[in-house]
């Protein structure tokens, strides 16, 4: 029997928010352990919890941009857990009243339009993390609550993907929405977005969702997505041909050996006794806060790509590289709005520009380069004032130190040498050397490599600033063709 997997997934991002969800700590990436803590998210006895604003306003911004119904009314309850991690012994979320549901993701795979059912968005509260140290013989783990009480949005999808490939390109589609709308940076590395996947098999053309048997924990990486859900597959589908039961229950994922391993029976909500937080009141969205955010909504990436596609003239693999997040894509229209030609830009963008955002470690908003400085330089090549290759020279130097690109040409004489007379005199030099006669012999038999051998040998003299049109024109003309 052929069988096809039945994916979901449940989406952990965290916000963007300089502060907690309820108390004023704030949210700064890689503090020391323990120093952005309050009686608040500590959970000492007698605090009063009280809701960040821009919480509520991001939340509502991934709602619209996942096209979820908004409930005008609703309020948090406690999710009742003990982990170590969880300094109240329960965590704020929602659960009967989410922020948001009912909402729809659409992405291609292979030419066909796939949509993926969005069944709950909600928000909740973040909780400290666990350090296992790795040192030998070590039998303790410590406990961070920096991360607890930071603002938490969670996307529950429906079990809607049947393929690693769609699985993949919906992680990709969410991930883009949720940095162009400022809600996460999504940063994967520092744990900004997580996912837990929900896996089964059924028989292939079977319309039966049918129980999840797998719900994998913990997966930080799109590879980790991937591999454990892969895993998982296989699994199933080998102990149903060899006749064994599988039974619903969570799993973990272990990189290091590939494999999904039993962790516990699964928890159903009712095993987290949920009830309504008393410390916090009901809320109500009026019309005025739903518009004002609408209003901020930017163009989400697929409407991007479509506009680019057409206002450009790029190709499909070029407009998909640019959308990658929304500050390239911004890099890239600045850059053509301050005159730059569209498909030159898009290739320095992809190429050189993208290359050393990749060396240097550092993202977009991080570079020293603008796009003002990056369309002065295609600018000064289109008009012939430096060659190709002194272009990548003064790229090099304009992203290393932010200077202007036409400030470095004039300060160490860099512009393009289309002086005749200065030309031929190197020319004449080159001949004279046994290459150069060697070179001019072959290709007066035939033998028109040679004159590109020729023409390297002026650009290599000139560092690259020689017009190479020119260049070419005048060898012709002195071997006598």
């Amino acid at each position: 029997m052929e069988y096809e997997p039945v994916i979901g997934l449940e989406i952990h991002a965290e916000m963007q928010t300089r502060s907690k969800i309820f108390c004023g700590c704030p949210t700064t990436f890689g503090a020391e352990p323990n120093t952005q803590v309050c009686p608040i998210c500590l959970g000492l006895p007698g605090v009063l919890p009280v809701l960040n604003e821009a919480v509520l306003d991001l939340g509502l911004r991934a709602a619209l941009a996942l096209n979820c119904k908004i409930h005008r009314r609703t309020y948090f309850e406690r999710k009742n857990y003990y982990y170590p991690d969880l300094p109240k012994n329960y965590q704020i979320s929602q659960k009967a009243v989410p922020l948001g549901y009912d909402g729809w993701v659409e992405y291609e795979v292979d030419g066909r339009t796939h949509r993926v059912r969005i069944l709950d968005l909600h928000l909740e509260e973040d909780a400290g993390k666990l350090i296992h140290p790795e040192e030998p013989g070590a039998d303790f783990s410590l406990v961070d609550l920096n991360r607890a009480g930071v603002p938490l949005l969670e996307i529950v999808c429906a079990p809607d993907m049947h393929s690693l490939e769609e699985l993949q390109a919906f992680m990709t589609t969410i991930r883009e929405i949720l940095m162009y709308t400022g809600v996460s940076d999504c940063r994967m590395e520092r744990g900004s977005l997580r996912f837990e996947a929900g896996v089964s098999v059924r028989p292939k053309g079977s319309q039966t969702i049918g129980v999840r048997i797998a719900e994998i924990k913990n997966l930080n990486s799109f590879k980790a997505v991937m591999g454990a859900v892969g895993y998982e597959i296989r699994r199933q589908i080998q102990a149903l041909e060899r006749g064994e039961p599988l039974r619903p229950e969570t799993r973990l994922w272990d990189e290091k050996r590939g494999v999904t391993e039993a962790m516990r029976r699964k928890e159903e909500a009712q095993d987290y006794r949920y009830f309504p937080e008393p410390d916090l009141v009901p809320f109500l969205i009026d019309e005025e806060r739903l518009e004002r955010v609408r209003a901020s909504l930017p163009e989400l990436p697929a409407a991007r790509r479509r506009r680019m596609q057409e206002q450009y003239g790029l190709s499909a693999y070029a407009v998909g590289v640019l959308t990658q997040s929304k500050e390239l894509a911004d890099f890239f229209e600045e850059c053509v709005r301050h005159g730059a030609d569209p498909k030159l830009a898009s290739n320095w963008v992809m190429g050189e520009f993208l290359g050393a955002l990749n060396l240097a470690g550092i993202e977009v908003s991080e570079a020293k380069m603008t796009p003002e400085h990056l369309a002065e330089l295609l600018l000064l090549m289109d008009r012939g004032t430096i060659t190709g290759r002194v272009a990548k020279e003064v790229f090099q130097k304009a992203f290393q130190t932010g200077r202007s690109p036409r400030a470095i040409v004039e300060e160490e004489g860099l512009g393009q040498i289309a002086d005749t007379s200065a030309l031929e005199a190197i020319i004449d030099r080159i001949l004279a050397t046994p290459d150069g006669q060697s070179a001019a012999e072959n290709y007066r038999r035939g033998k028109t490599q040679a004159l590109r051998f020729l023409v390297g040998q002026v650009m290599k003299e000139t560092r690259g600033q020689a017009n190479p049109q020119l260049v070419h024109q005048l060898l012709e003309r002195r071997l006598g063709t």
